[in-house]
């Protein structure tokens, strides 16, 4: 028997990007489970935000946008925001009846029959005409090759796996990265630590003033480029630089943030340079970042030459059925907020433009 479920999109992944999607096909009438579905391999409700490390309060979160409809209100900022935004996703998931499906690993995506997609799962088949890819990146760590790497005595971690500042008490740190996440673990780590060093492949940009809106836009406009030429994004962090907060200025001044350049090898003992130097380490931790879930979209071939997937707005330049939410310029929470609606507004036009052909 055909154990196949057909719908009309189905939503992959319920981070701030997924449930975005799904909310706006709730509100422009497709019913869940009957006309979409959402499916999550999370164990509960949050998203990434779930997986952060317990020392990430509330109030060190830069930027948290609402979800559409419903407001983030009263949160404790010194509470873990793994905990806050849990339960405000799970609220939300509730209040507008979008009927998650987890733990579910959606394994592949592939062509299907009469112009339609399957979604291979651990649950089962869909079939769908059209398709919210919302993966985010967390299930991705990027871990760069370095000579000797597998001959370190120490520990070495990613971002993806810190669970706070405690455990690396008495001990020495390198933080490899320059990004938001390494100058959060550097800060925090450093009362705990018995030395830590920071070492980054350019040099970090610290950014004085607001983030305004000419600076997001411009930001997001050369994100958007790289997808456009079928690039893998970069981070929008990248292209703006780190906020000079005065948590930054003290790691500044009292030299916790002294930023060295990239070593070239790693030892056993630690890490060394060209010129000689070195530096004796326990733990190595590598705050290099995330890259896109997208395996599963595999099969469909969309992947161009330069190792992206070409998206113009939401939808992949390659197959039209397909959108990506929080990829590339909507990976914030802002974006992924607008790029829910974008892509249903798509998805409307692609299902009505069908509907005549179908009916034929």
């Amino acid at each position: 028997m055909d154990s196949t479920r057909e719908v009309e999109v189905v939503v992959v992944g319920a981070g701030q990007a997924g449930l975005s999607g799904a909310s706006h096909l709730r509100r422009t009438g497709f019913e869940p489970d009957r006309d979409f579905v959402v499916l999550d391999h999370s164990p509960g409700p949050g998203g990434a935000w779930q997986f952060r490390w317990r020392s990430l309060t509330y109030g060190k979160v830069h930027g948290m946008h609402a979800l559409p409809g419903m407001e983030l209100t009263d949160a404790d900022p010194a509470r873990p925001s793994s905990e806050v935004i849990a339960e405000y996703f799970a609220a939300y998931e509730r209040a507008f009846d979008l009927r998650v499906r987890r733990p579910v690993d959606v394994r592949a995506v592939r062509e299907g029959t009469a112009g339609r997609l399957l979604v291979e799962t651990s649950d089962g088949v869909w079939s769908t005409r059209a398709l919210i890819n919302a993966t985010g990146t967390w299930d991705r760590p990027f871990w760069p090759r370095y000579p000797g790497q597998e001959s370190f005595r120490g520990r070495q971690l990613h971002t993806a796996q810190y669970a706070g500042p405690e455990e690396f008490a008495g001990q020495r740190v390198i933080v490899v990265g320059g990004g938001a996440s390494g100058t959060q673990h550097l800060l925090e780590i450093a009362p705990y630590a018995a030395a830590t060093t920071w070492v980054t492949r350019r040099p970090p940009v610290f950014r004085e003033g607001p983030f305004d809106e000419n600076l997001g836009r411009a930001a997001v406009a050369l994100v958007e480029e790289r997808v456009r030429q079928g690039l893998p994004p970069r981070s929008v962090v990248s292209v703006t630089g780190l906020p000079l907060n005065d948590a930054v200025r003290q790691g500044l001044k009292d030299g916790v943030l002294d930023r060295r350049p990239m070593f070239d090898r790693i030892t056993p003992d630690g890490v060394e340079w060209k010129d000689g130097r070195s530096v004796t380490a326990d733990v190595i931790l590598w705050a290099t970042g995330f890259r896109a879930a997208l395996g599963h979209l595999a099969p469909l071939g969309l992947r161009e030459p330069g190792g992206g997937i070409r998206v113009e707005g939401t939808r992949a330049v390659g197959d039209p059925r397909v959108h990506l939410v929080g990829y590339g310029p909507s990976a914030s929470t802002i974006g992924a907020n607008r790029a829910g609606r974008a892509a249903v507004r798509d998805i409307r036009r692609l299902l009505a433009a069908e509907e005549p052909a179908a009916a034929a």
